[in-house]
């Protein structure tokens, strides 16, 4: 993980999930960094050879974007999805007096796959200014300037990336947005706030909202789709998987337990002692993959991977998913009133489960909600905890 540290606040991007894991190839060229600033305090300008996707955690604050003859600015709340477009110069203020501002990054890298940096320009020796790594013959040319006012400007910069704003230069950067003093970029288009859209599924377990590129048409382009889940302490969402989409996922709130079914960790075992030919008399087999989350665990889910997450007894547990290859994405739900297998006729469950159709419905037919639904007690869970094992679809962070 990298990480930037100053007085005024931090940011932090995960390693590339391909390194963690072969199995995580599918989201290879995909990154996630979470930038935290304190109250007052301002992010200098810099712009990515990625493209990013914005979700406001916690705070406000004032996003401004800078392109060639063009410049706007944006007030940001919790709950704000943004794009920011590859090559866009961008820099944040936290305007809050109180709170900090938690801003979690999806990249997707256009010029080296897996890799992006950050390029700053309007910097000094700390952050470092790339106009630096010019020859001082190129920069006397290029700014018509003498060499002395050249190395004052881009060498007295040296309180980091993240700095203190004063009040008065945070209400002059919300003038301009009110005063409307900022033009649109070529094809940018607004925030768009999730939590102020109706939630998908809702009840005393739950509620799940989700945004796709009918609520936010820059989504279409990336090909994500976003969703925030937050589970009720003591509930769960359903055992559920996605039919196309791998689900990039941070845990923005609360504390709970996450599993993963995956067919691929048991196989590495099972070839690694050369055991394939008794796994094909037998069958496949799966391998639970089990791990303890809470506030800054990022976890993988693969296309097609059965999961489910539980929140803990004392907190309710908030988890941001970004889909990725969502366009014809469906979600599968496998347990609760809208179980897919209660869609079975009656001969395909008693074939299924060699046993009658009666004593399978009675099963399917337990639960009386749907999505989210009360949880394991916490002693079960202790008890089962054990038999699973954290792999390599866990990251830990925070």
């Amino acid at each position: 993980m990298r990480q930037v540290r100053t007085e005024h606040g931090q940011i932090r991007v995960f390693r590339n999930f391909f390194e963690k894991s072969k199995l995580l190839l599918g989201v290879a060229n995909y990154r996630v960094a979470i930038i935290e600033t304190n109250p007052n305090t301002f992010v200098l300008p810099s712009h990515f050879d990625a493209e990013a996707l914005l979700f406001v955690a916690r705070g406000n604050g004032i996003l401004t974007l800078m392109c060639q003859d063009n410049k706007e600015a944006h007030e940001l709340r919790r709950g704000d999805i943004m794009r920011v477009r590859a090559g866009a110069i961008a820099s944040l203020m936290n305007k809050d007096r109180n709170e900090k501002l938690v801003i979690v990054c999806l990249l997707q890298p256009v010029a080296t796959p897996g890799m992006f940096e950050a390029f700053v320009g309007a910097g000094g020796q700390n952050p470092e200014s790339f106009y630096r790594s010019f020859s001082k013959q190129v920069l006397r040319a290029a700014f018509n300037t003498r060499e002395d006012k050249l190395k004052r400007l881009f060498e007295k910069q040296q309180k980091g990336p993240i700095i203190q704003a004063s009040q008065e230069q945070i209400r002059e950067m919300s003038r301009q947005i009110s005063e409307g003093r900022s033009r649109p970029l070529g094809g940018s288009r607004r925030p768009f706030n999730l939590l102020e859209k109706r939630p998908s599924h809702s009840n005393r377990h739950g509620e799940l909202r989700e945004a796709d590129r009918t609520d936010y048409p820059e989504l279409m382009d990336l090909n994500i789709q976003v969703s925030l889940a937050n589970i009720s302490r003591g509930s769960m969402i359903a055992p559920n998987y996605n039919t196309e989409a791998t689900k990039i996922a941070i845990v923005v709130g609360g504390k709970g337990d996450v599993q993963i079914v995956c067919p691929h960790l048991s196989r590495q075992q099972e070839e690694g002692r050369g055991r394939e030919e008794e796994e094909q008399q037998r069958g496949r087999h799966y391998q639970r993959v089990q791990s303890e989350v809470s506030r800054g665990t990022v976890f993988i889910v693969p296309a097609g991977h059965p999961s489910v997450a539980v929140s803990s007894r004392n907190e309710n547990l908030e988890v941001l998913c970004f889909g990725i290859n969502a366009k014809n994405n469906h979600r599968t739900w496998l347990a609760g009133r809208n179980n897919v297998l209660k869609q079975m006729d009656r001969v395909t469950k008693e074939l299924s489960f060699d046993q009658p159709a009666r004593e399978v419905d009675e099963v399917l037919n337990a639960p009386r909600e749907e999505v989210f639904m009360e949880g394991p007690k916490e002693s079960e869970q202790e008890r089962e905890r054990g038999e699973g094992r954290d792999g390599p679809l866990e990251f830990s962070a925070f």
